[in-house]
């Protein structure tokens, strides 16, 4: 490996770890942005939900800009408006201004998030690309996984504007390495056009649903809430209907003819739409309920990352010998089950004996779905589709997550919690339950396969 392709290496695991971390240590904040900018639950689901919204809406988008105008380009791009706009989250004055920062800041995520691996897929040739990605996963794993201890002391100890000033010199470091060793590369060997309208109609369609899903309760289910969500369903019918047409789609509407990947995409879309709204809610409860400070409610969840690093490889290597789908049937169901064991626990609950079961169940889980849930959603397509299958697939986790967030409030603020882990527990389930009528582990072709494809 040469200088320029370690320096470019460690771009991109700067920008990737800024990104997933804003989208998770942000939860932690939710509590003291509420108090410091006197916002309700709505207003906190906006604050999570209009990130996610235009990062799930835009993350093809952003795949595609990458092939077409340049990978370098794109990312850097993506890097240095990240990098402003969490200046700009920072000193927010309230939470109209916060909450539109935070969709500007999805909009510079999607342009980084696929931007990574294509920048490793094209800066490394194929004898290093393997070690570069696993080198990728493990560092950008390690950030998330240090990231709840470092945004808790930042929130308990100085503020919650810590968590956005903090990405600043780290994104400046990741474009001054970024600019001096990554290679540019575009996809020239056809002519491709930027799908736009696709992505005006993803994005309306999502902003329309999530306005009615997140503002219904508050206005009492109003014609305004309830036309909403029926104008965005109306949307996204056109959305789907013009990808179908389209010459060069943004969404590749055909991978889904494979059985194994339809079936490992509604898998995934309740299986992170529990997670997602799982810690949404967990981490705000813990704090203003429970009675844990933001360092203590970051740490509660650590568990879950440390299974993820310590388990997926083995759950890799399993996968392989004995196919994903006992898997991706056994996780969803444990983790949903541990979801459940957390409905009742309440103020002044003890960490060890009432919440760290839960989550210990959770977490092991979360380690045995993840490493074969991949593995199938990139064995059940051509190893040349793997790239855009890796986006629609990490489009549908993050639109999963938008929308049961979307719904938490349902109830009212007061009901959330328990709403929550009800609603979440039971879609993880009905995801290893997908998983068992879906996924065929015969149909799902090994690493090896791909490579030989290549």
């Amino acid at each position: 490996m040469t200088r320029a392709q370690r320096l470019t290496l460690l771009a991109t695991i700067i920008g990737s770890g800024v990104v997933v971390l804003d989208g998770s240590v942000v939860n932690l904040a939710l509590p003291n942005i509420g108090q410091d900018l006197h916002v309700g639950f709505a207003g906190l689901q906006w604050i999570v939900d209009g990130y996610l919204l235009s990062l799930s809406a835009l993350i093809l988008l952003g795949g595609s800009l990458g092939d077409i105008i340049g990978r370098k380009r794109i990312y850097l791009m993506g890097v240095v408006g990240f990098g402003m706009v969490s200046l700009l989250c920072g000193i927010a004055p309230n939470a109209g201004v916060l909450i539109a920062m935070r969709i500007v800041q999805g909009i510079f995520g999607a342009m980084m998030v696929p931007g990574a691996l294509a920048i490793i897929n094209t800066n490394f040739p194929s004898s290093d690309r393997g070690k570069a990605i696993g080198l990728w996963t493990a560092w950008t794993s390690a950030i998330i996984a240090i990231g709840p201890l470092i945004g808790g002391m930042l929130i308990d100890q100085g503020s919650w504007r810590l968590i956005f000033f903090i990405n600043v010199p780290l994104l400046v470091v990741c474009y001054l390495l970024g600019v001096k060793a990554i290679k540019e590369g575009k996809d020239d060997s056809r002519l491709r056009r930027v799908d736009v309208a696709g992505a005006t109609l993803a994005m309306l369609s999502l902003a329309a649903i999530t306005y009615g899903l997140i503002e219904g309760p508050g206005m009492h289910w109003n014609a305004l809430s309830l036309m909403a969500i029926g104008v965005g369903t109306v949307l996204f019918a056109a959305f789907l209907w013009f990808e179908h047409r389209s010459n060069d789609p943004m969404l590749e509407l055909g991978l889904f003819k494979s059985r194994n990947f339809s079936g490992a995409n509604i898998s995934t879309f309740a299986m992170y739409g529990a997670l997602g709204g799982f810690f949404f809610a967990l981490v705000i409860y813990l704090q203003n309920v429970v009675g844990f400070s933001s360092l203590q409610a970051g740490l509660s969840t650590l568990p879950v990352t440390l299974f993820l690093l310590g388990l997926s490889g083995k759950m890799g290597a399993l996968c392989a010998k004995y196919g994903p789908r006992r898997f991706m049937t056994a996780g969803p169901i444990l983790a949903g089950a541990g979801i459940l064991l957390l409905v009742n626990i309440g103020k002044g609950a003890d960490y060890w004996t009432d919440i760290l079961p839960g989550i210990l169940l959770f977490a092991l889980g979360m380690a045995v779905t993840v490493a074969p849930l991949t593995t199938t959603v990139l064995g059940s397509v051509q190893a040349s589709q793997s790239g855009i299958a890796s986006a629609v697939n990490n489009a549908v986790s993050r639109v999963s997550g938008l929308m049961v967030i979307a719904l938490l409030g349902l109830f009212g603020a007061s009901h959330a919690y328990r709403f929550a882990t009800i609603l979440c527990g039971m879609l993880a389930i009905v995801a290893g339950i997908i998983s068992f009528i879906m996924i065929r582990s015969d149909q799902v072709k090994s690493a090896s396969q791909l490579a030989k494809e290549l």
